[in-house]
């Protein structure tokens, strides 16, 4: 099973292509979760605040015995740690929850536009990252409009824009304008909540390459050059997660399952309504 490939982001810093979210994963498994995971051959681990297992995280990756610069965790600042020093605040928390010393990714988890401060709070990532105690900054579920104004009072232009993407959402307008700018999109719900493992179309092109259609899926955002963080506690099925690295889709198979998304069906929440 090959490895994930890297991309090298706008700061120089190299994030593993294909990484493994800890989302809904409980406190008290996340821990031997990681800990497959790392086995399996994961280099890349998201977590956040909200998801209640950053301890876990932490323990795990400290336990590997892979060498840290060998990793790369993320993490985030939830809404109720808006603004500057509460974002700084809410940094420590996360730090000492992770027992690390260096972050390699910290973003904005929502850019919460009612609250009117996403600017502030990204001025302590800036602030973290001239600081050295962060490799890598972004955001999380930032649109378009949000990002214009973060680009244009801000000094820094966010490494990465983590936000629903799936072959229901493909979020091509949005892709292209990070891309423009130089920042990567990294696709969280990659694989729509497995609505999509019964469609015949994906379905076709998996039983042609002869693998599963989470792989294919998987394999259709690291070929549009997406970073990807599917998401289990089922240790085979984070295995055939992992395998999405060494399938190949033609481009005929990229543009029939980018189709799928025509009606842009959102599973999560809007980021303009979640404040």
């Amino acid at each position: 099973m090959a490895g994930s490939p890297t991309i090298t982001l706008n700061d120089g810093v190299e994030i593993p292509q294909l990484g493994f979210c800890v989302y809904k994963v409980p406190a008290d498994e996340a821990e031997a979760v990681v800990t497959t995971a790392l086995e399996v051959g994961y280099r890349h681990i998201d977590t956040a605040k909200l998801y209640g297992n950053e301890e876990g995280v932490g323990r795990a990756v400290r336990a590997s015995g892979i060498p840290r610069d060998e990793l790369f965790v993320t993490t985030k600042i939830w809404n109720d740690d808006h603004g500057y020093d509460e974002a700084l605040a809410a940094f420590d928390a996360s730090m000492g929850r992770l027992g690390l010393d260096v972050l390699d990714l910290l973003l904005i988890h929502w850019p919460c536009p009612t609250q009117d401060r996403y600017v502030e709070t990204w001025r302590a990532l800036e602030r973290l990252q001239a600081d050295g105690r962060v490799r890598s900054i972004g955001v999380s579920n930032f649109a378009i409009a949000h990002l214009h104004r973060l680009l244009a009072e801000s000094s820094v232009v966010p490494s990465i824009n983590q936000v629903e993407l799936h072959p229901l959402l493909p979020q091509d307008e949005l892709r292209m304008f990070d891309a423009a700018h130089g920042i990567v999109t990294e696709a969280w719900s990659p694989l729509a909540r497995a609505t999509l493992l019964d469609d015949p179309t994906i379905g076709a092109i998996a039983e042609r390459v002869g693998r599963t259609p989470m792989q294919v899926v998987l394999a259709w955002h690291l070929a549009l050059g997406n970073v990807v963080i599917p998401k289990s506690v089922t240790p085979a099925r984070i295995v055939e997660n992992f395998g999405a690295t060494d399938v190949r889709l033609t481009d005929a198979d990229l543009v029939a399952i980018g189709a799928l998304g025509t009606a842009a069906r959102r599973l999560g929440p809007d980021p303009d309504d979640l404040g």
